[in-house]
């Protein structure tokens, strides 16, 4: 292990020591702070001013929602329309690589940023409210094609899962996690945080979103989910394991599961979105 990564985990090990110390004094305290390094990225935001160039030339839009509002992007193209949604600690300038295959369509493309994320307001994502985001974005624009990655592909399985009817016919997810409680848990052993601060944390999602952590699976969503699709998911993935994608993919009846090698989570590669331009375009 590089001093990097060993100062990096001695440091993550020590937070989590400190918020296992708390629980028991001030269980309240220790509950806000994991809650807020669950939900708040370090990264992702963009300043206006610094603008990536890729997003540069597109048509700028904000929209409002409650207190919040959502920043996108459009390149113009034809009637045809793509929403782009990506993960965590991202925004959509993560579409960079993607975006000369779809283009190829003459296709309309937007992307959009999350909850906390790109230009977008606020410091706490969570995915029911980019899944707001996304729906008021595809009540805006009607585009017949979703296309996530990460946790913005989980926001797409669960968004289908709510509202099956609207403009969208087919759905690309890649590399998305499944299950809420899985990331949850991956999150506590990394802290080594205790028992005490998973049942709280499950109590802070209950009260908050009105669902059980297990009830949150994109493997159930994905059962009643009635269009055509692709989940993609490489072996290697060392963000998002791999088991998440075959769970997707073992509840959704018209996806097809597509398994890549030595991509990570990233997932750009040549031949991957060829497959995928054959499926959004090709008979």
């Amino acid at each position: 292990m590089s001093l990097k990564k060993s100062i990096q985990f001695l440091f993550v090990k020590s937070v989590g020591q400190y918020i296992n110390l708390l629980s028991f004094v001030h269980p309240k305290n220790a509950l806000n702070l994991s809650y807020k390094l669950f939900t708040n990225p370090r990264v992702g935001k963009i300043q206006e001013n610094q603008l990536p160039e890729i997003l540069q030339g597109t048509i700028k839009e904000k929209f409002q929602h409650d207190e919040n509002y959502f920043q996108t992007y459009t390149w113009e193209g034809n009637d045809t329309k793509i929403l782009l949604v990506h993960g965590w600690e991202s925004n959509s300038a993560r579409w960079e690589k993607t975006l000369p295959y779809l283009q190829k369509s003459g296709s309309t493309i937007i992307a959009i940023d999350a909850p906390a994320h790109g230009q977008s307001s606020g410091k706490e994502f969570n995915v029911p409210r980019y899944v707001e985001f996304i729906n008021k974005a595809v009540k805006k624009y009607s585009p017949s094609i979703i296309i996530g990655h990460s946790i913005g592909g989980s926001a797409c399985v669960y968004h289908q899962y709510l509202h099956p009817e609207t403009s969208i016919k087919k759905m690309v997810i890649l590399g998305a996690p499944s299950d809420l409680k899985t990331l949850i848990t991956n999150y506590i052993e990394m802290l080594s945080l205790n028992r005490k601060m998973f049942a709280l944390l499950e109590k802070r999602y209950l009260e908050n979103f009105n669902f059980r952590l297990e009830d949150f699976s994109g493997e159930t969503f994905a059962k009643h989910i009635q269009i055509d699709g692709i989940i993609a998911h490489d072996t290697t993935d060392t963000v998002v394991a791999f088991s998440e994608g075959q769970k997707i993919a073992s509840g959704w009846k018209k996806g097809k599961f597509i398994t890549t090698k030595d991509l990570g989570h990233s997932m750009h590669d040549d031949k991957l979105y060829k497959e995928i331009y054959q499926f959004l375009f090709e008979k």
